[in-house]
């Protein structure tokens, strides 16, 4: 009830601002039984009245538009303005009849209503109006779009007035003007405007040939844009992909790096990382919920460490009694990982659970208009690499770091200057816990949290892994985010089973012809 008191308010100031500047004619003329009068009185309305025949117009679109004799009232709960002076009519009319509006009607309006927000004070409202802007424009239209783009200082807005104007001078008689509307759609990466450029190829269509070779080249300028955007969509998706096998593959590398274990327990890793995030969302809902879009946060500790403990306790139950029988370790950690995903189900069930975005990584950024960049990838981009930097730091700039390093170049001279070889497997396998445990972490803010959800990630890790180098970051880097780029590529061409396929031939053939991937380690590697 009170937003209707508050919308007729609203329509009786409005009305009252207006009355001079609306033209009685044209508002009755809105009653006609004909569509085009229709139109032709809300185009009449919009060029001679602007922003003040809104109300109007807005009625005309929600059905409160009626006629009773020879005035024209906005009716809405018992109460009736009239349409062009803006004043009360009291006691309202018996049985008035509405004017009643198709779809053809109503889309026309919606345009019309959509013109008027060019105007509204609001930086906000103005873009959105011009969004809305994107399909078949009227001719009629025209001079509202000129005053829009007059008085617009936006240059994003300002830049979409200029394609919107372009689209409805297409159809203008004057081939001067067709031809500046054309040479102005090159600007633009909607792949919309290639239908409408390629219709003016006919000379059916467009008679003068200097517009039709400029159709030509704005089509050739807009197809040339629309592919740098696929390209570019194609290299973030890559990167995105590369970053997530990164954080899967860094702390593989650093445990195969230093003891050769073949850990198929290290997907289940990333896992224990994800339920972490659910687990801390889920407290977090609970006890803190006006801190809920910061859960995240306190979700990479718990998700570090959780990870870090089941890696250690795997080391020191099961795989310290295996080193050097690279088999049985295979198939231990194999069980493990059956081990983990059965308690996973019994805890959390067997379903995937919701791990909600935070508001701060909700969203995207669009940089084309075929190019929308989401921002938890981006995010998780950046985590990746702030992962990496830390990880770079620790083993370079410590005194651990120190120790893992001497211990995967040589392990046995390692031992013989005093260096606790037993104590260091510990400590770097809980280390490669701990990473893919915020590989889970940042793995649940895109695909699914569930039991199963690390078995799709062990292989691809292991790839980037070898195809690396094994113990070398930089090589997991470029392997990561090469095979990435790669796959997204491929899968463009041949989908996804195939690209896989592709990528797997060709880490086979690399490693025939360099066994030890793209960066080598200095000194000489013995296996204990």
């Amino acid at each position: 009830m009170l937003r209707r008191i508050i919308t007729l308010f609203w329509l009786l100031v409005c009305a009252s601002q207006a009355h001079a500047a609306l033209d009685p004619a044209l508002v009755h003329q809105l009653a006609a039984d004909d569509s085009d009068q229709k139109i032709a009185a809300i185009h009449a309305l919009v060029r001679a009245a602007g922003t003040e025949a809104i109300p109007v117009l807005k009625a005309l679109s929600q059905d409160a538009l009626y006629v009773a004799g020879q005035k024209t009232l906005i009716i809405e709960d018992a109460h009736a303005i009239d349409a062009v002076t803006g004043e009360q009519v009291t006691p309202v009319p018996e049985n008035p009849d509405a004017i009643t509006i198709n779809n053809r009607v109503r889309g026309k309006l919606a345009d019309v209503l959509a013109l008027l927000k060019l105007f509204d004070p609001s930086r906000d409202r103005r873009l959105t109006a011009t969004k809305e802007l994107e399909h078949d424009l009227d001719p009629a239209i025209a001079p509202v779009l000129e005053r829009a783009l007059a008085k617009e200082s936006d240059p994003e807005i300002k830049a979409r007035l200029t394609l919107a104007l372009a689209q409805v001078n297409l159809k203008n008689p004057d081939a001067a003007i067709r031809l500046a509307a054309v040479k102005a759609l090159s600007a633009s990466g909607n792949p919309r405007m290639k239908v409408r450029l390629k219709a003016l190829l006919d000379k059916n269509i467009e008679p003068d040939d200097e517009v039709r070779l400029a159709a030509r080249a704005s089509l050739h300028a807009i197809e040339t844009r629309i592919a740098i955007g696929e390209d570019i969509s194609q290299v973030f998706s890559g990167l995105s992909l590369g970053s997530v096998l990164l954080l899967a593959a860094l702390g593989l590398a650093i445990t195969y790096g230093v003891m050769g274990v073949i850990n198929m327990a290290h997907g289940e890793l990333l896992m224990v990382g994800a339920y972490a995030t659910f687990a801390v969302q889920t407290l977090f809902r609970h006890y803190f919920p006006g801190a809920l879009d910061w859960y995240v946060v306190a979700a990479i500790p718990v998700a570090f460490f959780g990870a870090a403990l089941v890696g250690m306790l795997m080391e020191r139950t099961v795989i310290r009694w295996l080193y050097g029988r690279p088999l049985e370790t295979l198939l231990a950690t194999w069980g493990i990982s059956l081990i983990l995903i059965q308690t996973a189900r019994v805890i959390f069930g067997a379903q995937n659970v919701e791990v909600a975005n935070p508001s701060w990584m909700s969203g995207s950024v669009q940089i084309m208009s075929n190019v929308v960049l989401p921002w938890n990838r981006m995010i998780i981009i950046g985590f990746a690499l702030f992962v990496l930097a830390l990880v770079w730091v620790l083993l370079n700039r410590t005194r651990l770091g120190l120790f893992v390093r001497a211990v995967t170049q040589n392990r046995a001279m390692a031992g013989c200057v005093g260096v606790p070889t037993g104590h260091i497997d510990t400590l770097a396998f809980g280390l490669g816990a701990g990473i893919a445990g915020l590989g889970g972490v940042a793995l649940s803010q895109i695909a699914n949290v569930g039991p199963d959800m690390g078995q799709g990630y062990i292989v691809d890790s292991f790839m980037v892994v070898v195809l690396g180098g094994v113990g070398q970051l930089a090589g997991a880097v470029w392997a990561a985010l090469g095979l990435g780029i790669a796959s997204k590529f491929l899968e463009g061409w041949t989908g996804a089973v195939i690209a896989k396929i592709v990528v797997l031939a060709f880490i086979i053939i690399f490693i025939q012809k360099r066994p030890q991937g793209l960066f080598a380690l200095k000194g000489r590697f013995v296996e204990s």
